[in-house]
């Protein structure tokens, strides 16, 4: 059974990896346990689908550029929290920016700013 995490990072490409280390850097601040992989939606569907069938995270954050389906890709195949974040490419991001942002109904995904992978964590007693 695979260990249990609060949060699986995934990102479509190892070209993401400095979006990551920013969001890997916030969670280790906070000590939330973590895991990341490497999967693209486009290029391993089979291998996504799988992950997140025996992946017993409670949040996914989905790191993505370009067509940037992965956020929706998974929040499509689970009912727990998805959080996108764009990464920039050849349009600035703004490709990914609108592609996660534009779910549709029953699909949510969370949208941080492009390359927002460095976001605070408030806790209920910060507000």
């Amino acid at each position: 059974m695979p260990p249990r995490v609060d949060v699986a990072i995934i990102s479509g490409s190892t070209s993401d990896a400095h979006i990551v280390e920013k969001v890997v850097k916030v969670l280790e601040e906070h000590n939330v346990p973590y895991e990341h992989r490497v999967i693209s939606a486009h290029r391993n569907p089979d291998e996504l689908d799988a992950y997140l069938k025996d992946s017993r995270a409670k949040i996914f954050i989905a790191v993505a550029g370009m067509s940037a389906a992965l956020p929706g890709v998974i929040a499509s195949k689970t009912d727990k929290p998805v959080i996108g974040v764009p990464v920039s490419g050849k349009l600035g991001g703004f490709d990914s920016l609108l592609s996660i942002a534009q779910m549709p109904k029953g699909v949510p995904v969370a949208c941080v700013a492009v390359d927002g992978g460095r976001t605070r964590l408030c806790s209920p007693s910060g507000y």
